[in-house]
């Protein structure tokens, strides 16, 4: 009899039958949260309470199981999709790019590899429709967390000054190191120094998982800015809608905290 109704219990719809798991499921999916982060977050906020605990499987099934409603087929449009492949509209322009005096990755403080310190970053661009047009991106590595960096042209000096006049406004311990990869855009690092005090180092040509945590950032903003995007006709408020929705997202990598709140933590 006991074995029967946990059997039952097994069988039931958990998300339908409490309100309160469904609200936050429900809440996780228009926030752009996978199935995965809702779950991993659940048990972070409610490590003591068996109501609030699902696992991703669980979220999954309850979103396909009636696949034709109109309410399933709207869930699964909230699924945050990911590409197994990305790859960047400009990688075939930076390819043999000649910057002067760079320091190689291979001379970076080994420790950062650990992302055990907060203040490292890496820097980057996502390139409009035509290659006319471009965000900059810069990710810290510990935390994840990310800015969004609107720019009226790709010339160095504005790359330069923009990412600069962002890292400036944090507090010197949480900027210590930038990564660059090979961009012509990147040239004036030792510009970028000066006005920083930031070191930079520079990835190998090809080599873009020596700064990883940029590409995957990258991939993710393409979720809401596809290729053959205009970035010129993006304001500055949308860039800070998807730079707020990336780092007030739980991350498993993290321990489902978000990048904001271990970068907070980290400034504190």
């Amino acid at each position: 009899m006991a074995k029967d109704d946990y059997l039952n219990k097994r069988n039931l719809d958990k998300i339908n039958t409490y309100k309160r798991l469904k609200f936050f499921v429900y809440k996780g999916l228009l926030e752009g949260w996978s199935p995965d982060q809702i779950s991993g977050r659940l048990k972070d906020k409610y490590p003591n309470d068996p109501v609030m605990s699902i696992s991703y499987e669980a979220i999954y099934m309850h979103i396909y199981r009636h696949r034709q409603a109109s309410l399933n087929k709207k869930l699964i449009k909230l699924l945050p999709y990911q590409k197994s492949q990305r790859r960047r509209a400009n990688a075939k322009t930076k390819r043999g790019t000649k910057i002067k005096d760079i320091i190689n990755i291979k001379d970076r403080p080994k420790h950062i590899e650990d992302r055990k310190e907060i203040g490292h970053w890496e820097g980057d661009l996502v390139i409009g429709k035509g290659q006319k047009s471009a965000i900059g991106t810069i990710v810290e590595r510990k935390s994840r967390f990310v800015c969004i960096i609107k720019l009226k042209d790709r010339k160095s000096t504005t790359v330069t000054n923009q990412f600069a006049k962002i890292l400036k406004g944090f507090n010197q311990n949480l900027i210590k190191t930038m990564t660059y990869d090979n961009g012509v855009e990147m040239a004036r690092n030792k510009q970028f120094t000066k006005l920083t005090g930031i070191k930079v180092y520079f990835a190998d040509p090809y080599a873009s998982w020596q700064r990883g945590t940029n590409e995957n950032t990258n991939g993710l903003i393409r979720r809401y800015f596809p290729k053959g995007t205009d970035f010129n006709k993006v304001t500055p408020k949308q860039l800070q809608y998807v730079q707020d929705k990336l780092n007030n997202r739980p991350r498993k990598i993290i321990g489902y905290k978000t990048p904001k709140e271990i970068f907070k933590l980290n400034a504190a």
